[in-house]
């Protein structure tokens, strides 16, 4: 589940901590993005013509400081590029335009946030608050909503009530709760099937990418700068293998492993975020006094339990039931700074019998959205073929299960439709190379979940021309959006859109910084 719910839970953990308890080389040519004609160059398949910027709709960026300075666009773009020009799509774009004088400004930084299935079009805004403001000020930053995502036509929906009540517990009670599990996922990949069959074929990564290509060509510009998080970084990486020289810098922020695509990938995650959440029961019992769950890791996590029991019998409220309390604990794992809130949230119910922290929770950073759990799945389940044998997921996820229980079967199910997918992928990932790409600034933390290091460091060998900042004893996920910022991080961050400058070292890790400390309880 390289689900990458980075932007909002960042977001939302700036906006609950606290509330329950506490110089530049020369500029590339670029014409202006909203130009009369927009050249189209590199050959893209891509119609020229020109990008119709407008005020975006109030609920684009809402809540995200800056966000009312974006403008939004639309662009049709082939279905399929085998066949240009045959039926098209439309993806939604956003840009945030560069306010540094004309000849000191650098072209274009496309960014991603992820998922894949997350909504880029407030993430220039989120960016441009990240970095500083002279670099930000150089470049047209533009965010776009992959095919298939939120505002871009057609919205991939596959079963629109598939998360509007409490789901049955994610750990199968026994033979029969996992058949019901099984045909539930059996259902939702015929679900699509039904709804988007004629979209399906066409949801791969690569297309993706060639849909970034069409992008940059519809900006009129022969290179674009790039700015990935998570399923970013493969879409950077597939991006970068297939157009080298359209790309003029890359910055890959939590890097997925390319060779683990995807069913290998979501294995680690679940030891992953084993270690992630035992950390977080760690903490929580080092701060006993405050929130009177344990005064051990192992007394955490029996507490947990006891509220998993609870939920499992009497969701709360009728919406927060074990799987919605899974999830919620989950984003823990991808932002620390969520949890003295779900440490706070987790002590009211068990202690007190107040379950409303944790309903706000659920609704501020647990919820599930049904189109980017489509597009999730359409893209992961036809990026490559899965196991197509069910008893090959059940014994993987039993071995599993017995050594990391917190997420193995939450993941096997959040992924399950791959085994009954319509689309058949291709046997083995797409092999990445990265011969011929300018310096890649990679950044990664050794102790992230949802991209594990060691696939980060498959990645690094696979693009020689990087170099790799280690965060080391960092677990947040997008080290780039960290909350508090970390100040090691966003200088080689901004020295490197500022004006190229990498690491000078080219050894598999270039540059190490510290982590952030955990936060206070």
């Amino acid at each position: 589940m390289t689900r990458a719910r980075i932007v909002a839970v960042a977001i939302a953990a700036t906006a609950l901590t606290g509330c329950s308890a506490g110089s530049k080389p020369p500029a590339q040519a670029s014409a202006p993005t909203g130009a009369a004609s927009a050249a189209v160059t590199g050959g893209s398949t891509a119609s020229a013509h020109p990008l119709a910027w407008h005020a975006c709709p109030s609920s684009v960026g809402n809540g995200v400081p800056g966000a009312g300075a974006l403008r939004c666009a639309a662009l049709q773009v082939p279905l399929n590029y085998e066949q240009p020009s045959g039926r098209k799509i439309t993806l939604a774009l956003s840009e945030l335009p560069a306010t540094a004088p004309a000849g000191q400004q650098q072209g274009v930084l496309l960014v991603n946030p992820g998922g894949p299935g997350a909504s880029g079009l407030s993430l220039p805004a989120t960016v441009a608050g990240v970095l500083s403001r002279p670099v930000a000020a150089d470049y047209d930053i533009i965010g776009f909503d992959p095919r298939g995502v939120g505002s871009s036509v057609p919205a991939l929906h596959c079963d629109p009530g598939f998360f509007a009540r409490p789901r049955p517990d994610y750990v199968p009670s026994g033979a029969a709760a996992e058949q019901a599990m099984e045909q539930r996922a059996r259902a939702y990949a015929a679900g699509c099937e039904q709804r988007f069959g004629w979209l399906l074929p066409y949801m791969t990564t690569r297309d993706d990418a060639e849909d970034m290509d069409s992008i940059r060509a519809a900006l009129g510009v022969p290179q674009i700068s790039y700015l990935g998080y998570s399923w970013g970084t493969y879409l950077g990486q597939v991006y970068g293998t297939l157009y080298p020289r359209r790309v003029r810098r890359m910055v890959l922020d939590s890097v997925v492993d390319p060779e683990g695509a995807w069913y290998a990938d979501n294995i680690a995650q679940d030891y992953a975020f084993q270690a992630r959440v035992s950390a977080f029961w760690a903490w929580a019992g080092a701060a006993n006094a405050t929130f009177h769950l344990g005064s051990t890791p192992a007394q955490v996590e029996a507490a947990y339990a006891r509220v998993v029991a609870r939920v499992l019998a009497h969701p709360i409220a009728g919406v927060v039931g074990p799987d919605e309390l899974s999830d919620t604990i989950l984003d823990g794992g991808y932002d620390n700074e969520l949890w003295p809130d779900l440490a706070t949230a987790l002590s009211a119910y068990l202690n007190q019998g107040q379950g409303g922290d944790l309903v706000t929770l659920y609704q501020a950073v647990g919820v599930q959205g049904e189109n980017e759990f489509a597009v999730y799945n359409a893209t992961e389940c036809s990026d490559v073929d899965w196991p197509r044998s069910w008893a090959t997921w059940d014994a993987d996820t039993r071995k599993v299960y017995a050594t990391a229980p917190f997420e193995a079967w939450a993941n096997a199910w959040f992924n399950a439709a791959c085994a009954f997918w319509p689309v058949k992928g291709p046997a083995r990932p797409m092999r990445i190379d990265g011969a011929g790409l300018p310096p890649v600034l990679m950044i990664q933390g050794t102790l992230d979940a949802a991209t594990p290091y060691a696939g980060a460091l498959v990645a690094r060998r696979l693009l020689p021309s990087a170099r790799m900042v280690v965060v080391v004893g960092g677990g947040n996920h997008g080290q780039s959006l960290s909350s508090p910022p970390n100040s090691c991080v966003l200088g080689y961050l901004n020295r490197y859109l500022g004006n190229g400058a990498v690491p000078a070292s080219s050894a598999l890790i270039s540059a190490r910084c510290p982590a952030l400390p955990a936060p206070a309880a």
